[in-house]
């Protein structure tokens, strides 16, 4: 038996292309979507099945006695298409397939508003969970299938809540169906209504700065009257957690943001969590992480272990300051992932030997960082250095 995997473009029969439109008319099966099915003219000499599951459908080609069956998918077959899991589930079990390309939403809704999608973040949000801060970070228009709970305006909710409610926003409602609706508003005003099940969205680029490896430097941050980690010491940190694009991660004793920042634009497809506690401290993380565009920097008001209750699993932290409760930070983050990344700074050697104390069942690495900037006096450069800083880092230790 051949079996063709095809898509019709927006969900309708006019989307398909010539050659998809061949294998229909030549099929003796036809599976697929009731709404699907029943966009097709009538043909006496075709079984049609409504399935929507791999599973279901490689049964039910299992048992028909047939040469030639299509099954139909909406939009483009390598578009978040059902085609991803049943191509491989049907060549292992001997079927001959073919795949026949349709047009995807996100070329129709380019199409509409005029615009190439080549540089466009492409994203599924249709019954699967997706954060669009994350899919914006990238710095590029995003798109979002939706569907199910993730609609248009709660992935717009998201947003507003992530202060981006001013970011402009496409909704593209029934695509290629003759009630077919764009909507350009702001991500504030899409949250407030309401759009139809078969809608897609089209988030405007959000600018955000290139951060080079070494970091931001000190004068770009806003730090009051809050002590700030310097720019050297950042890089180390960064360097020791080792945070990759989607880790989700905490600082804890965040101060002005500047670790927080760095760690989020780093960490682009996850979240920062910047833990703190002083008012003024608070305001500053918040007026840092819209400096830098770090929106998925997620700022935590209260004092820790209590206010890591109910943060997610980090796969990384950071500790810059725990007035005393580092027992109890160490402890929560472990309860949340046994195999978490820990580092932490120290200028006081009382600092550092409570440390050791409390990460004593851990592998520890110390490193102690001596930093100074040249200063002019007169013609000369002086050296003037920075208080030496121990930046301690942890994991589980490994079983042998």
């Amino acid at each position: 038996m051949q079996v063709t995997l095809l898509g019709f473009g927006g969900g309708t029969p006019e989307g398909a292309t010539a050659e998809a439109w061949d294998a229909v008319e030549d099929a003796e099966i036809l599976i697929g979507a009731m709404r699907l099915l029943d966009a097709l003219p009538e043909n006496n000499d075709q079984r049609r099945f409504a399935a929507v599951g791999a599973e279901e459908i490689a049964a039910l080609l299992a048992q028909e006695a047939t040469e030639r069956a299509c099954v139909i998918f909406s939009g483009d077959t390598g578009f978040y298409s059902g085609a991803k899991t049943l191509l491989p589930l049907l060549r292992a079990r001997g079927f001959d397939c073919r795949v026949l390309p349709g047009i995807s939403a996100a070329q129709l809704l380019a199409a509409r508003v005029g615009r190439p999608w080549q540089d466009w973040t492409l994203c599924s949000a249709h019954g699967t969970d997706c954060d669009p801060i994350a899919a914006i970070m990238r710095g590029k228009p995003s798109f979002f299938l939706t569907g199910g709970v993730n609609t248009p305006a709660t992935l717009c909710a998201a947003l507003t809540a992530a202060g981006l409610g001013n970011t402009g926003v496409t909704v593209g409602e029934n695509l290629a169906y003759p009630e077919e609706t764009l909507t350009e508003t702001t991500a504030a005003e899409a949250a407030e209504r309401s759009f139809a099940p078969l809608s897609v969205l089209l988030v405007e680029a959000v600018p955000r700065p290139d951060v080079a490896a070494g970091g931001l430097a000190d004068e770009d941050f806003v730090r009051g009257k809050v002590p700030m980690t310097k720019q050297e010491v950042r890089a180390a940190i960064r360097s020791h957690l080792g945070v990759c694009r989607g880790d989700t991660v905490w600082d804890v004793g965040a101060g002005t943001g500047s670790v927080s920042v760095e760690l989020a634009l780093t960490a682009d497809a996850g979240a920062v969590y910047a833990v703190e506690c002083d008012e003024e401290a608070l305001a500053l993380i918040e007026e840092n992480r819209r400096r830098f565009g770090a929106w998925n920097l997620r700022v935590v008001s209260g004092a820790a272990p209590e206010a890591l209750r109910e943060l997610p699993a980090p796969d990384a932290v950071f500790i810059g300051g725990s007035k005393g409760n580092l027992q109890g930070i160490v402890d929560a983050a472990l309860e949340k992932n046994p195999d978490v990344r820990l580092c932490m700074t120290a200028i006081a050697l009382e600092t550092l030997s409570a440390a050791l104390e409390v990460l004593r069942d851990m592998d520890t690495e110390i490193v102690q960082l001596a930093v100074s900037r040249a200063k002019a006096a007169g013609e000369l450069h002086l050296l003037m250095a920075n208080n030496p800083v121990f930046l301690i880092t942890a994991k589980r230790r490994e079983t042998t």
